[in-house]
């Protein structure tokens, strides 16, 4: 067994050279590499013990089971055609007006977001918002950029609007009446500053006119039952929720049922859908489970607890304003999946709760509008776009982002602030 002088500069050392290689992708090798190579490190070093290593991927199971569920029914909804109608109708409502496509655009990409998580619209919507702009002539980068940024601004609207809120509360998932109450107000104070920061950053861009026609793409019947399909889903998930239960079985099986239902009716082969799941992404997750829960059994843990606890001592304004911006500005470090985690497991072992902790949450959730390393969704959205032949670098990325982040950041824990003071009076 490796000496525990030994671990502790060891597992350190290898948990951050591989979350730092996940983040430049040396030679594009994906993410998933690098942190499954640190990983498999841990294990043949003896940091980690396989019984260690087997209760983190428990840990991760909720997360997973939710991923699958929401990557079958966007994939399920991108075959028949959901998304290019979604764009469509944005496109032909705009009345030649880029200033009103760019509002449909941001509005449709709200609301995949709230329903389906942001990987949806970084993912699934963002490739057919470009499809239907480059055919309607329009400049697309203004409309290409909602897409990201409204993936993480309207994130924390619902538990189900990102895989982090999960990974961030864990078995304390708030019922979602307490939800809504904590964070209706600094979500749609996010929404509504981050769309004001953008629509002035592109007011040249957004003063043209649509000079390209799109055709109509008609929902047809499958369509329209994958449509109903997610109606039902989001609708079960938020009873769940408010019943302060797990969400990523009944999503993983509520997405088996749909899938099931409109293969048969379509006499299609459901396997090439699984095909198209990010099984990688799946395995990544696992693989930073376990190297948080390692970087927990060497005590990393405890400087983290208590930074927050030094925090929580602050007062309310201060301790809330310096814990969002510190874990917002951290997600473009380390990436939010990671990041989210450790301030999961630091919120739990400090035992925070209430107003702290759902600054946490703001901070991991819309801290990665500042970057593209910010947010696995940013992520996978920039590789999405390289798909399509365009290209959006780090610093055109940055200079948007140094604006819209710190600004929704601002007005969301205010509101967040402003909310939990004026509760207090009851």
């Amino acid at each position: 067994m490796t000496s525990p002088e030994l671990a502790q500069l060891l597992l350190p050392l290898i948990v951050g050279i591989s979350i730092a290689l996940m983040l430049i992708r040396p030679r594009n090798v994906p993410e998933v590499y690098w942190i499954g190579a640190g990983v498999i490190a841990l294990l043949l070093l003896r940091l980690v013990s396989w019984k260690m290593a087997a209760g983190a991927a428990e840990k991760a199971l909720d997360v997973c089971l939710f991923l699958i569920g929401m990557m079958l029914l966007s994939e399920l909804a991108r075959e028949h055609g959901v998304f290019d109608w979604l764009s469509s109708v944005a496109v032909r409502r705009a009345d030649g007006s880029c200033a009103l496509l760019f509002a449909l655009v941001y509005g449709v990409g709200t609301l995949v977001t709230i329903f389906m998580s942001n990987d949806a619209t970084a993912v699934v919507l963002t490739p057919a918002i470009l499809t239907a702009v480059r055919k309607a002539k329009v400049q697309p980068l203004p409309h290409v950029f909602v897409c990201a940024f409204i993936a993480n601004a309207a994130s924390f609207v619902l538990p189900i609007s990102n895989p982090a809120n999960l990974v961030v509360f864990h078995n304390n998932m708030p019922p979602l009446a307490r939800w809504i109450i904590s964070f209706g107000v600094p979500s749609l104070l996010s929404i509504a500053s981050t769309f004001a920061v953008l629509r002035w950053v592109f007011r040249k861009e957004l003063g043209a006119r649509i000079e390209g026609e799109v055709k109509a793409q008609p929902l047809r019947g499958n369509g329209k039952l994958v449509l109903a399909g997610l109606g039902a889903m989001a609708a079960a998930l938020l009873l769940a929720s408010a019943f302060g239960r797990d969400l990523g079985l009944p999503t993983c099986i509520i997405a088996l049922v749909i899938t099931a239902i409109v293969s048969i009716k379509a006499r299609n082969n459901p396997i090439k859908l699984f095909r198209e799941i990010s099984w990688e992404t799946l395995v990544l997750v696992v693989g930073l489970f376990v190297m948080v829960d390692a970087m927990d059994s060497i005590g990393a843990m405890q400087v983290t607890q208590k930074w927050l606890l030094w925090a929580e001592q602050l007062g309310v304004w201060s301790g809330t304003l310096i814990t969002g911006f510190a874990v917002g500005i951290a997600n473009n470090l380390v990436n939010n999946l990671p990041l989210g985690l450790i301030a999961g497991s630091t919120v739990q072992a400090a035992h925070v709760k209430g107003l702290l902790a759902n600054a946490v949450l703001i901070g991991v959730d819309l801290g990665p509008n500042l970057s593209i390393t910010g947010s696995l969704a940013t992520i996978l959205w920039l590789i999405a776009l390289r798909k399509e032949k365009l290209e959006v670098s780090f610093w055109s990325f940055l200079k948007i982002g140094a604006v819209a982040m710190p600004v929704a950041l601002l007005m969301s824990l205010s509101g967040a602030v402003l909310m939990h003071l004026w509760l207090g009076r009851f």
